[in-house]
């Protein structure tokens, strides 16, 4: 065993490899001496097995991260203890799996919350005839088993907190050290056994920031015509974390230069060298894949993501020649684009909700004219087309389109003045519509026909309502409609203009606030 100082290097790996003696230090270390930090309740179920004398590895994904310095999403041990000598050790557990994983529920004693850990015994397994699941699964004695059976070397790392033990045999270290992503033994055997782990690949590489070794991907490029037997369910969930990921431009690029974009999302190819007209630097496929980073390093959500991905699916299929203008056009993109958008949406099984929002998105993405010519109905009709919760969504998705195309200002003043258009169109009005009471209600409790007097009673009635919000019930509306009527016609129509003038001053006050806010006039 290598004994280890723990340290950080400037790849952010937690440690350096020793350094190769005159002899030749191998690429793969069976075991050495580190140091992690991990979780109470984590810990507590290794050191319970090891208590009991099995053997208690953290294993996989948890230990690549924590050699990264980044927060483990889940934790996984592996044991040589059997599921039934696992479920008696703990008071809360589910078994319900036929490779042998029991889930435990622990309370971390640090912040008193529960995890969920997944322990499963070492294994072995055979042939994958599903291209998902092995055809037979049997335990085995020894965590080394169970390293050679995983996916890619930097997840066939494991490390016991009670004894600091860190194994690794197939130079997962090395390989996060070179930021690559290797499979574990032969490459093409790993990708044929569930072709979904060339996908997996790709995600892990562009959640890192990390290539593809060149042996993988080759392996990866050979075995990709069996994505045909993966379902779209969970190429769609491979697909959704790529798209959540840090980096998902790097991962598409990935996908594209392995050639799996057919089996899953052709259209984005289609704009691969399509030229546009002159506003656009890039083809459309970078010009979109550029989009989609954007959202990315705004850390918008899954519909935002998706809408900048497919904003301009439709372009490629509706692109014509414009002899007058020596260009290039895409009318009716947007149109083309959603039903486009829907379609694969709908291919991919992604819930109606998010494929009602990424078409919302697509369709209405171009909505945009001269700032000068839009009227504040047009916005609100924008508005009701996407609901008032999906409008501000539709700006983030054009503030990526222009990042995209190449221009160097994300909020420049059109976007800026949109902004405030829609939030005047979304503000609660400052007019009678907003009173408890309405024009029939003044007329059943006073008794008097539809007339002038009914309008000077609405609008004096607004003036109190403005200064004092909650008088605005019903039960005030009316005692006061009563006494108001009493009034002569130019005492209350003076109320009433009174209230008017009130209205609009306060309006004119609400307006200047929202422009002021978005620096705009």
């Amino acid at each position: 065993m290598v004994e280890h100082i723990l340290a950080k290097d400037e790849t952010g790996v937690r440690f350096s490899l020793p350094a190769q003696n005159n002899s030749g230090l191998p690429r793969t270390l069976k075991s050495m001496k580190i140091k992690l930090e991990t979780p109470a309740a984590v810990s507590q179920i290794t050191k319970t097995l090891t208590n009991q004398g099995f053997s208690a590895y953290i294993v996989g994904g948890s230990v690549r991260d924590l050699l990264l310095n980044r927060p483990p999403k889940d934790w996984d041990v592996t044991t040589n203890a059997k599921p039934e000598e696992i479920v008696s050790l703990f008071p809360k557990t589910f078994y319900e799996n036929r490779f042998g994983t029991v889930t435990v529920v622990q309370e971390d004693v640090s912040d008193e919350t529960l995890r969920n850990i997944e322990i499963t015994p070492f294994r072995k397994e055979g042939k994958y005839s599903d291209f998902r699941h092995p055809d037979e699964v049997t335990f085995a004695d020894s965590v080394n088993d169970d390293l050679a059976r995983r996916d890619f070397t930097i997840n066939a790392l494991a490390y016991s907190p009670e004894t600091d033990e860190f194994i690794d045999l197939f130079g997962g270290a090395q390989d996060l050290k070179e930021q690559a992503v290797r499979a574990v033994g032969d490459a093409q055997e790993r990708c044929e056994e569930d072709p979904l782990r060339i996908l997996r690949g790709i995600r892990l590489a562009a959640e890192l920031g990390f290539m593809i070794n060149p042996e993988t991907q080759q392996a990866m490029c050979h075995v990709k015509h069996l994505l045909k037997h993966i379902s779209l369910e969970r190429i769609r969930d491979e697909f959704t974390k790529i798209i959540m990921s840090n980096d998902p431009m790097r991962g598409l690029l990935m996908a594209q230069n392995i050639g799996i974009l057919p089996y899953f999302l052709p259209e984005l190819e289609e704009g691969l060298n399509m030229k546009q007209n002159g506003d656009h630097v890039y083809d459309v496929l970078e010009h979109t894949l550029r989009v989609l980073q954007h959202s990315a390093d705004k850390n918008w959500p899954l519909h935002v993501r998706l809408a900048a991905l497919l904003h301009d699916i439709g372009k490629p299929r509706t692109r014509a020649w414009n002899k007058e203008k020596g260009d290039y056009t895409f009318y009716g993109h947007e149109v083309v684009g959603a039903r486009m958008a829907k379609t694969i949406m709908e291919r991919l099984k992604f819930s109606r909700e998010t494929t009602d929002q990424v078409v919302k998105l697509v369709r209405n993405h171009m909505f945009f004219s001269d700032i000068d010519k839009i009227t504040l109905s047009a916005v609100r009709r924008i508005i009701r087309n996407v609901g008032p919760g999906l409008v501000w969504d539709l700006m983030k998705v054009r503030a990526c389109d222009r990042i995209g195309m190449g221009r160097p200002k994300e909020n420049p003043y059109r976007l800026r003045k949109y902004e405030a258009m829609i939030e005047e169109a979304l503000r609660q009005p400052t007019s009678v519509g907003m009173l408890k009471i309405d024009g029939k209600g003044i007329m059943d409790v006073i008794h008097e026909t539809p007339g002038p007097r009914i309008g000077w009673i609405l609008h004096a009635l607004l003036e109190e309502v403005l200064d004092r919000p909650e008088l605005n019930t019903l039960e005030y509306m009316e005692k006061r409609a009563k006494e108001l009527a009493k009034l002569g016609d130019q005492e209350l129509k003076a109320l009433g203009e009174q209230g008017r003038d009130k209205k609009e001053e306060k309006e004119g006050q609400e307006l200047a606030k929202i422009r002021k806010r978005h620096n705009v006039r």
